[in-house]
């Protein structure tokens, strides 16, 4: 069990590791779409890739979380395999927001050994989901 100050300690250098090792200048809040992010999780359960779903309005989080929705075919067969869509996914904090994710389970930011394969699933799985995105932002935004 770590303390809360080297949890955040241990965060930080996988980040900070991680910056180092893939450079890229990730897209994740400069998607255009006010509210609709790509984003980078690492927990000590599940590491995730997502487009996050987080306007205010009902219903432009519908509407775009349904935009997403109807390009599964392509995104399943030309990017991710394996990605989830879930209209109510629940935040850490409580919050309940359409995500649509790939996830790698099993693994812990706390753990070290876990930090190769960690890297790669997210730096692989974010440019595929960056190049979906870039390809289909002008049909999800209109």
């Amino acid at each position: 069990m770590f303390s809360r100050e080297e949890s955040k300690q241990i965060r930080q250098e996988f980040w900070t590791s991680f910056g180092k090792l893939y450079p890229q200048k990730w897209l994740l809040y400069n998607t255009k779409i006010k509210d609709v992010t790509l984003k980078f999780t690492f927990t000590t359960k599940k590491a995730q890739v997502s487009i996050d779903i987080e306007p205010n309005d009902e219903v432009f989080r519908t509407y775009y979380y349904e935009k997403i929705v109807s390009l599964r075919k392509i995104l399943t067969s030309e990017y991710l395999k394996d990605i989830i869509y879930n209209p109510e996914y629940q935040l850490e904090n409580g919050k309940i927001i359409p995500r649509v994710y790939v996830e790698l389970s099993d693994v812990s930011i706390h753990n070290k050994k876990n930090w190769d394969e960690v890297m790669k699933f997210l730096s692989v799985n974010m440019i595929q989901l960056e190049t979906f995105f870039l390809e289909y932002k002008d049909f999800i935004q209109d």
